[in-house]
């Protein structure tokens, strides 16, 4: 039974702030992790330890990093449902995608043998290095169901408005992590193992805290009949596979990038590299705004309300520009401070801050994509969204196959900026398909 919708609640400022800011304080918790992390293992004295963490950690991310669609997918899928005030289809999607997350998981952890070798060919290491990389990853992968299914959780949570019990599990995770970190590897002395047994425990932690904060909605799901219906399960997989060929796009393009950095030289890969995490601050600065116009959209799209989708999407891109003129402005400021905090080679910081005016410009240019991201994702108007990223790449392919060429490293950063422009732009033309999907 439906409630009635919800998306009579009134736009505001303090209601785009209050879904934002948690994520924002979310994400910040993130890089605090890997640094313990590295500092735990560093204090061991051990470069190949400190290696194998590394790349274990690489390896795992990248194959986490496919199962992204599932949190972008929930967040839609469900702030629609919600914003119709229709509880129970909201908790069967989560139901739905917690199936895929352990699935998912369940698939990782018997295929981790051909995985992980297929991995280590692809990135060779010292004998050393791989034998400390199976140990961390085979503790590692039997976390897989837990990684994955808290996705479908943290994008239930996003769409309900939720977003301080997305804090609240970072704060859970990160922070259980930390300590056993210290107590594993500092304290009882199990090196690489402990490192990966702290993580394992912080994963199964959050996904129990997650279901707990999802255990009203679970129980609805389960009364239900018909939870894995033909028909819902081809709209799931449909909105899914769209994001995933996105996703896989957008980090080709980015693998692309560094791949082609490499032939400028050793300077000025690590320079990139370095200039790189400028754009990951940007990300996690600016989360916030987009999955804001995730949940909002989503909630006009279900109730229905076209008038309600254009104030949804001005207020929050209004709010993303904000964060983006702030960010630029502290990367013109502090650019130079955040370099020299990243890197303590002189080549390397004189190089960066040869290319930093790129990363001053690239909050403006790409606030708009971002943004846009999220409104379509609310939307679920994920096709667009793919066909938007097809286009994009195609031009990204011809600008990074052209400019280095004349302009260096300079020509790279163009061919990236153009990228985010494109991005932004195509989308802005397909924008009226989103407000189409609301009437």
């Amino acid at each position: 039974m439906s409630a009635g919708p919800v998306a009579g609640d009134r736009l505001s400022n303090r209601r785009v702030l209050a879904i934002a800011g948690p994520i924002v304080l979310s994400n910040a918790t993130v890089p605090l992790l890997g640094a313990v992390n590295t500092g735990v293992i560093g204090q061991l004295g051990r470069p190949e330890l400190l290696g194998a963490v590394g790349i274990g950690a690489v390896i795992l991310a990248s194959v986490y990093w496919i199962f992204g669609f599932l949190r972008m997918g929930t967040s839609g899928l469900v702030a629609q449902s919600h914003g119709a005030g229709d509880e129970a289809a909201a908790s069967a999607h989560l139901a739905r995608a917690l199936v895929i997350g352990a699935v998912a998981g369940l698939a990782l952890i018997l295929l981790q043998f051909p995985l992980f070798s297929a991995a280590f060919r692809l990135a060779p290491a010292s004998p050393e290095v791989i034998e400390a990389a199976h140990h961390y990853l085979s503790i590692r992968i039997w976390g897989a169901p837990a990684t994955i299914s808290l996705y479908a959780i943290t994008g239930w949570l996003i769409a309900m408005e939720r977003t301080r019990a997305v804090l609240a599990l970072q704060l859970v995770m990160n922070g259980l992590n930390i300590l056993l970190d210290i107590w594993f590897v500092l304290g009882l002395g199990w090196g690489v193992p402990g490192v990966a047994a702290a993580t394992l425990i912080a994963e199964w932690s959050g996904l129990a805290l997650g279901l707990w904060f999802a255990r009203a909605a679970i129980a609805r799901a389960l009364r239900q009949s018909g939870l894995f219906a033909r028909r819902e399960l081809d709209r799931l997989i449909g909105v899914n596979r769209d994001i995933l060929i996105r996703s896989v796009l957008l980090q080709g393009s980015f693998t692309t990038f560094m791949f082609m950095a490499a032939g400028e030289g050793d300077v000025t890969l690590a320079a990139n590299q370095v200039l790189l995490q400028f754009l990951e601050i940007t990300a996690y600065g600016l989360d916030g705004f987009a999955f804001s116009a995730e949940t909002l959209v989503g909630q006009a799209v279900g109730a229905r309300r076209p008038d309600r989708l254009r104030s949804a999407a001005a207020l929050t891109i209004r709010w993303g520009v904000i964060g983006a003129v702030l960010i630029s402005a502290a990367f013109l400021i502090f650019g130079p401070n955040i370099i020299d905090l990243l890197t303590t080679s002189p080549e390397v910081r004189a190089e960066a801050r040869h290319y930093l005016p790129w990363l001053v410009l690239g909050p403006l240019i790409g606030i708009t994509g971002w943004m846009f991201d999220g409104i379509f994702i609310g939307a679920t108007q994920t096709r667009e969204m793919r066909n938007a990223m097809l286009l994009s790449v195609a031009v990204y392919a011809l600008l990074v196959l052209t400019l280095p060429r004349f302009l260096g490293n300079h020509g790279l950063w163009a061919a990236l900026t153009g990228l985010n422009l494109m991005r932004g732009a195509t989308m802005a033309l397909r924008y009226p398909k989103v407000i189409a999907a609301a009437r």
